[in-house]
C-alpha cells in the first residue's frame, strides 16, 4: 500500500518562502503523476500544481510564478518550493498521486503565512 508523508510546513511571514516535501513509499514513484493541493479553513480543497512522469508541470493561476513543483525519483519525493508567500496561501497542503484510481493522499501539512 502506497503511503505519502508531507513535511516542511510552518509559520512564515508574508514575502517569505517554504519548501514542502512529500515522501512516498510502497510503490513505484517514477510512474506516478504527483500533485499538490491545498485547503484553507472553510474552503474547498483546490489544485495547486502537478508534475508528470516526464517532469512536465502545471500550476494554478494563483501560484504561477511563485511556486515550483519538482521531483526526485531517487528519493521517491516530490517538492513544492513556495516563494513570495501571502496570507492567502495559508492552508493545509496535501500531496496526491494523481494517476491512481482512486487517487492517494497524504495527511497534509499546515502552512500559515502571517506577520
Amino acid at each position: 500500500q502506497v503511503q505519502l508523508v508531507e513535511s516542511g510546513g510552518g509559520l512564515v511571514q508574508p514575502g517569505g518562502s517554504l519548501r514542502l516535501s512529500c515522501a512516498t513509499s510502497g510503490g513505484i514513484f517514477s510512474t506516478y503523476v504527483m500533485g499538490w493541493y491545498r485547503q484553507a479553513e472553510g474552503k474547498q480543497r483546490e489544485f495547486v500544481a502537478f508534475i508528470t512522469v516526464r517532469g512536465s508541470t502545471n500550476y494554478a493561476d494563483s501560484v504561477k510564478g511563485r511556486f515550483t513543483i519538482s521531483r526526485d525519483n531517487a528519493k521517491n519525493t516530490v517538492y513544492l518550493q513556495m516563494n513570495s508567500l501571502t496570507p492567502e496561501d495559508t492552508a493545509v497542503y496535501y500531496c496526491q498521486i494523481s494517476n491512481k484510481s482512486p487517487p492517494s493522499w497524504g495527511q497534509g501539512t499546515q502552512v500559515t503565512v502571517s506577520s
